[in-house]
């Protein structure tokens, strides 16, 4: 049996059988309000004007699936290429919108498929598996090709907090977990607007109060056509504003394949000294996220009066929800007191320096170009001088830095973290620099080099480090060396020209 009413007097619900055929599905949702249900009597359902879809089944992700910086970007499309472009191109990975955490606008672009020649190894993998009797071969599919590498609007399929989407951009491939409505081009921003609304988070707990979020609960959504035409020009500023706001943020942090600088060290923030550019920073981040949370109130507020909802639902945004990674409070939650919040968000920022100074040191980065420098297999320092011919701060010559107790080597991470702190914000205010990131850290460089600098790189980079620790059983040896920069020659390098000469100094 299925419920659909309001509240009425006594605090009891009533239904009659109309209303319970308003609701698409005719779930049990005794809660909605009279007005509600109104809504779903008289709007189209989102299904019945643009398609939404579930996508790929490789069959074996370990296989074909990898997060994109585990693979050659000379081998990876991650510009926007259309269908018959990837097929005529010799690029082996796409991007894949593969869900993840919740997250609202833009973000989670991290993984890409093995979609080599229209998926050509997929096919044949299934083909061969086919062949030896595997019954769950059958189930690797690529499911509605026509809307590969279309732009769309994507959720995450298991929800953890309230409903939200992504804008998926143009030359993407999307899988199970990252179901999308395809609006086309135009009408992307009023489709992201209208589903990162209160009104759709509400509907669904009506539709699908379960975890997972299919296709054809997103396909009933209340569409109304004709409100939302009346306000769509306004409805597109919004949320355009959002969007930007969202992949800016997105982009600030290594993980992203469109990371150019840390924004630390960016000209809009960098002062003489890192106290004093991290509150500049600090300060810009605030502004994005009262930016963001206005945008949000203003998105709901135009869309619940649209939908005549005023007094039904509200248009206010906890700051927890503003699913910025800037914003303390969506990234560690509000459990803690805020200053608990403001420094574990100083503490990650100094890490996140640090890294960033690890890349540089490697190569993958250069204080004088933005983006990656070195991501490609077997390339070095003569590949990168092709690009930066007279660098700030030098590449390791060898791909590898001892990560040790003492400054044994001339290249040790510290010596080299010392002199990139040197480069970047002058040597007249070092040591006030240095304690500030030991400070913020809570322990001097070294042993937060020796102790937690790795398993902080494979935290960050989802258990799929591009840097690589060689140990020595008791761990009293630690060298780094950067995958992408892995030559047949590495190994002798760490064992000759490291390892044998710290035992030689010991």
């Amino acid at each position: 049996m299925a419920i659909a009413t309001g509240l009425t007097d006594n605090s009891k619900y009533y239904a009659s059988q109309e209303q319970i055929e308003r609701l698409p599905g005719k779930p049990v949702a005794y809660w909605l309000g009279r007005k509600f249900l109104g809504v779903f009597a008289k709007s189209e359902c989102l299904g019945e004007v643009f398609p939404t879809r579930t996508g790929l089944q490789t069959g074996d992700n370990a296989k074909f699936v990898r997060y994109w910086h585990e693979v050659d970007r000379k081998k990876s499309s991650l510009v926007p290429l259309d269908a018959q472009a990837s097929r005529n191109s010799a690029y082996k990975w796409f991007p894949l919108n593969a869900g993840g955490n919740y997250r609202r606008w833009f973000g989670n672009n991290e993984k890409v498929v093995d979609w080599f020649n229209d998926g050509e190894n997929i096919r044949n993998d299934k083909l061969e598996r086919l062949k030896v009797g595997e019954i769950l071969a059958s189930n690797s599919r690529p499911k509605n090709e026509a809307y590969y590498f279309l732009p769309a609007v994507t959720w995450t399929r298991i929800k953890s907090r309230a409903f939200g989407v992504r804008v998926c951009v143009a030359g993407t491939i999307f899988d199970m977990a990252g179901s999308s409505v395809f609006p086309g081009e135009d009408n992307i921003p009023v489709v992201s607007a209208f589903l990162n609304t209160k009104i759709c988070d509400y509907a669904l707990a009506a539709i699908n109060p379960t975890v997972t979020t299919q296709p054809g609960d997103v396909a009933r959504f209340p569409w109304m056509t004709n409100a939302i035409q009346q306000s769509k020009s306004k409805i597109k500023i919004v949320a355009e504003g959002a969007l930007q706001t969202a992949k800016s943020d997105w982009d600030a942090y290594e993980i992203s394949w469109d990371f150019a600088t840390l924004p630390l060290l960016s000209l809009n923030h960098r002062d003489a000294t890192l106290a004093v550019s991290y509150a500049c920073l600090r300060a810009h981040w605030q502004d994005m996220t009262d930016e963001m949370q206005r945008l949000e109130e203003q998105n709901n507020r135009i869309f619940i009066d649209a939908y005549g909802l005023q007094d039904e639902l509200t248009p206010e945004v906890p700051i927890e929800e503003i699913t910025l990674t800037c914003n303390p409070a969506y990234r560690y939650g509000v459990k803690g007191t805020e200053q608990e919040r403001e420094a574990r968000l100083r503490e990650d920022t100094m890490a996140e320096f640090l890294h960033y100074a690890v890349g540089c040191m490697f190569g993958r980065y250069s204080l004088d170009e933005p983006g990656l420098i070195l991501a490609d297999q077997g390339e070095g320092v003569e590949e990168y001088l092709d690009r930066v011919p007279e660098p700030t701060f030098s590449p390791d010559a060898d791909n590898v830095i001892p990560v040790l107790d003492a400054d044994w080597f001339a290249d040790d991470i510290v010596t080299r973290a010392h002199e990139f702190l040197r480069v970047t914000f002058g040597k007249e205010h070092f040591r006030e620099n240095l304690a500030f990131i030991e400070a913020a850290l809570g322990k001097d460089l070294r042993k937060w080099f020796t102790k937690d600098f790795y398993d902080y790189h494979v935290r960050r980079y989802k258990k799929r480090p591009i840097y690589w620790m060689f140990s020595s059983p008791k761990g009293s040896f630690n060298a780094l060396i950067y995958m992408h920069r892995y030559r047949p020659d590495t190994v002798s390098v760490v064992l000759n020209q490291y390892l044998r000469e710290f035992i030689h100094k010991l």
